[in-house]
């Protein structure tokens, strides 16, 4: 698995577990999918993604999104 596909893989795990906490819990946890939707847009501008670095030293394959 590269850096691409983890992120996406963890941007689906966040939004998926913020509205179903949000839908179970509490309303406040969809905050957590605002943020991450937040996140995926500046990443998708900008290339910084604090995941993809965070996997990049965890030693995951570099993809084209994420380097």
């Amino acid at each position: 698995m590269n850096i691409d596909r983890a992120v996406f893989a963890f941007a689906g795990i966040v939004v998926l577990a913020g509205l179903g906490l949000g839908y179970w819990v509490s309303p406040w946890w969809f905050l957590l999918v605002a943020f991450a939707g937040l996140n995926m847009l500046q990443a998708s501008f900008t290339g910084f993604c604090p995941a993809a670095l965070v996997f990049k030293s965890v030693g995951f394959k570099s993809g084209c999104a994420f380097k």
